[in-house]
Formats: C-alpha cells, structure tokens, sequence
C-alpha cells in the first residue's frame, strides 16, 4: 500500500492509540489528535514510529470550531493531503443519573463533543477531501466513524451517551450517501465493552457480565482490546471494502447477536 496519511482524533489513548498503531503497521502517517495530554499523544508518537509509521501530534478540541479548522489545517500542512479520518474522540458522562433525574449540562457536554465536533470535523474534511485527486484506486478519501453498541443498547443511568451514538451512527449514513459518487466511502464501526480508561471504572461489573460461568453477554468471552478496533480501521485503510460504504463493522464479541 502507498503511503496514505491519517487524522485520528483523540489518539493519545485507548481505543484512538489503538488504531493509530494499526495504521502505522500498515505505513501509514498519522496526525494524533489530543485534547489536552500532551505527554500520552507523545508517548502514542513514539509508538507510531517504533511501529514504522510516522506522524505528528497536534492538540484541538473537536467541540471548538476554531480547533476543529486548526486540526485540518495543521494536518494538510504537514501531511500534503487527508486520506483518512477517523472521528473516534469521545468522552462518557461525568455522571451517570437515570433518564429521569439527568442534567442538561452533561447533555451538551457529551452532545458537544460525541457528536456536534465529529459532524463538523467531517463536514472540514470532506471538503477538503473533494479537493484532493483521487489515488490509484479513484479515491479521494474514506471517513471511518467509532460508535458503540449503546447506538443501539438502552442503558437507562446514561441515556445522553446513548443518543449521542445513535446520532453518530444516522451521521454515518448521511455522509455515506452524500460523498459515495465523490470517491469518499464512509463506515462506522461499533466497539463493545473494550478496556481502556473509560470502562476502568467499571472493569469488575463487566468482568462479571463477559466471564460469568453461564452465558456471558458476549459469545467471544473476552475484553475487546483497542487493537481489534483499530484492525478494522487498517482494514479500512488498506482499502479492503472498495464497493462497501455506510457500512456497520461490529467489533463486538458477537454481543450484537440475539441469543435464545
């Protein structure tokens, strides 16, 4: 595969670091995007080049326009072109409170950056994209979208995360249909419980759920790991589905089969 290049936001850890890994085992040049923890994204840098990618770290928060602009225009500058986005930034409800009793405030946190800041980003880049010529295969770019199962799975104490993937989700399709004829193919893939830092606090919960003697709630009684997560996106990236767009990935443990 020629060299392509790759803005992954939020790459400094889990799941992001994850598939910024897997992309430079496949020679790609990444652009890390971080919030705010500049020593991970650059410990993620190291890794990328020890892999044999290359890259370069670059901070924004994806709920800021002006951020949001910066990250592309910093990544065309060092990278020449966008190849691949990956809007996988996310964060989990700082408090989880029933459907009933929930706030406003966490509402639009997550709202903000879950789901208004991947729309925008991917709204920046496509344009951009639509600009580049097209590569050896006539394509001018691929967009990958990480969701989760709870696009799908009611989980009543954090309904705001929930609604904020299943937006993710509908977003996939809309930009699937709208950049197809555009040689920009667009995917989402749906992550299950996978450990990192998010679902740390929960770890001994779902320890339970995967490993119980009985049925656990995957078929696969196994942690996902970011690594599964970001196969998938080099599978993407090596271009694996050329006549595939708007398309579900579970990576998942099989948790999305209906079992009897």
């Amino acid at each position: 595969m020629a060299m392509k290049t790759a803005l992954v936001t939020g790459a400094s850890r889990g799941i992001g670091r994850g598939i910024a890994l897997e992309l430079a085992r496949a020679g790609c040049r990444v652009a890390i995007n971080y919030a705010g923890n500049a020593a991970a994204a650059a410990e993620a840098l190291a890794l990328v080049k020890a892999a044999g990618g290359d890259g370069f770290t670059v901070q924004g928060d994806v709920a800021s326009a002006a951020d949001r602009a910066r990250l592309v225009q910093e990544t065309i500058a060092a990278l020449g072109r966008i190849d691949l986005l990956v809007n996988n930034a996310g964060v989990a409800p700082l408090v989880r409170a029933d459907v009933l009793d929930a706030g406003e405030e966490s509402f639009d946190r997550l709202y903000a950056i879950n789901l208004k800041g991947p729309y925008f980003l991917t709204q920046l880049v496509a344009k951009q994209m639509l600009q580049q010529s097209p590569d050896a295969a006539g394509f001018r770019g691929r967009i990958v979208n990480i969701t989760s199962i709870s696009a799908y799975t009611a989980s009543i104490n954090r309904g705001d995360y929930c609604m904020v993937k299943a937006g993710l989700a509908m977003m996939t399709k809309l930009f699937a249909d709208r950049l197809a004829n555009d040689g920009i193919n667009v995917y989402e893939i749906r992550p299950g419980v996978v450990a990192t830092d998010m679902t740390g606090a929960v770890k001994d919960k779902y320890d339970r759920l995967i490993l119980r003697e009985e049925r656990g709630i995957t078929p696969i009684r196994r942690w996902g790991q970011p690594q599964d997560v970001g196969r998938a996106v080099r599978a993407i990236a090596e271009d694996r589905f050329p006549f595939s767009t708007g398309a579900v990935f579970d990576v998942d443990g099989g948790f999305h089969l209906h079992r009897l």
